[in-house]
């Protein structure tokens, strides 16, 4: 019984060494990939109309989650020069290039991000609600291309 034994431990041992002694190393290959060119800017076209558009999101429940994962993808899309969800007020503002951009493709990038969303009293706006009215006397050069169409 004893060798038997022994016969049976020196067997595990053998295998332990002849299976775990494993030179190969394996050949590493290294593929060069090409990187695609990020432009930190977006190209927009210096003669395309830009319209603004206001609408209401619900089914929001969060800044971080919700608005901004939908003002990333809002952003994103060809054609968008500027996107904002203020969470708050859940309210979305959009300038984009009425060539590319409709309001319908606004809404269907919205609702795209998850099926909680909807897009609410959509309207196209010569500005934003947040955006203050510049005062007769308003130097600031926010102001100087409003009044020039006066």
């Amino acid at each position: 019984m004893k060798t038997l034994k022994t016969l049976a431990l020196l067997t595990t041992l053998a295998l332990f060494t002849v299976s775990c002694n494993n030179n190969a190393t394996p050949e590493v290959k290294t593929v060069e990939m090409e990187q695609p060119e990020l432009s930190s800017e977006k190209q927009l076209d210096p003669n395309a109309t830009y319209a603004k558009a206001e609408f209401g999101i619900e089914g929001m429940t969060c800044a971080m989650g919700c608005a901004k994962t939908i003002e990333k993808k809002i952003a994103r899309m060809e054609g968008v020069k500027s996107a904002t969800v203020d969470f708050d007020n859940r309210l979305a503002m959009v300038e984009y290039d009425n060539a590319k951009v409709t309001p319908s493709s606004l809404e269907e990038a919205v609702v795209s991000v998850a099926d909680t969303y909807s897009v609410k009293d959509m309207k196209t706006v010569d500005a934003f609600s947040t955006e203050q009215a510049c005062a007769a006397d308003c130097k600031m050069a926010c102001c100087s291309d409003k009044k020039s169409g006066d």
